[in-house]
């Protein structure tokens, strides 16, 4: 059994709980030590008590109880993700990619770690995935498709085959990338948005089609 860390008690935090419980369901792999938060809101932690998760404090707090083999991090912005990953790269392991049971993975997928795969996803075949991608429930990404680093598909949202997106993209929930085009670097799809050409870096787009 992997001793695991969840950083992030919000939304994502917990929906990685789901996807780590899912697993265990069908193979015990891992035992979850607890959730790591810089500053939980009072309502996230009443959550994670119900599910009889332990708070562990701050990210400094942890790391000098040394508890864990592993982390993920459960946070949803790809910013804030990066910054966590970076704090701790060279003092803890992030566990290899947590794909949740249901998801629909095709041949020759390549996730690295870090990577967060929900519940209902869909990924064809030949996907390569970056370290630290979250892959929201009922997400779709197409054939030869492209995430690099830290980016973050909403649930429901379709990235269409052959499409290339760069580190640290977020894609909003419904959104739409059309085949074979590219999203440069910290863009922002807004949700429902449907993307007809290539984005620039550190852009936002929205509307159909986006702009």
């Amino acid at each position: 059994m992997i001793d695991l860390v969840i950083i992030g008690a919000g939304g994502f935090g917990r929906e990685t709980l789901d996807v780590v419980e899912a697993i265990n369901a069908v193979q015990p792999k891992y035992r979850v030590i607890g959730v790591v938060d810089d500053n939980p809101a009072t309502v996230f932690l009443e959550r994670l008590a119900v599910r009889s998760y332990r708070y562990l404090g701050t990210v400094d707090e942890w790391l000098m109880s040394g508890a864990g083999d592993r982390y993920v991090v459960g946070v949803g912005t790809p910013a804030s993700r990066a910054a966590l990953a970076g704090r701790l790269t060279s003092q803890l392991e992030p566990c290899g990619p947590l794909v949740h049971p249901s998801a629909s993975i095709g041949s020759q997928f390549v996730a690295g770690v870090g990577c967060v795969v929900c519940a209902n996803a869909t990924i064809s075949t030949n996907v390569r995935l970056g370290t630290h991608v979250h892959v929201n429930p009922a997400a779709v990404i197409g054939h030869d498709a492209m995430c690099s680093d830290y980016v973050s598909i909403n649930p429901g949202a379709v990235i269409s085959g052959e499409v290339t997106v760069a580190e640290g993209v977020l894609v909003g929930a419904g959104a739409v990338i059309l085949q074979g085009l590219s999203v440069g670097g910290g863009a922002t799809i807004g949700a429902a948005a449907c993307v007809t050409r290539d984005v620039p870096t550190d852009t936002t787009v929205k509307g159909v089609p986006a702009k």
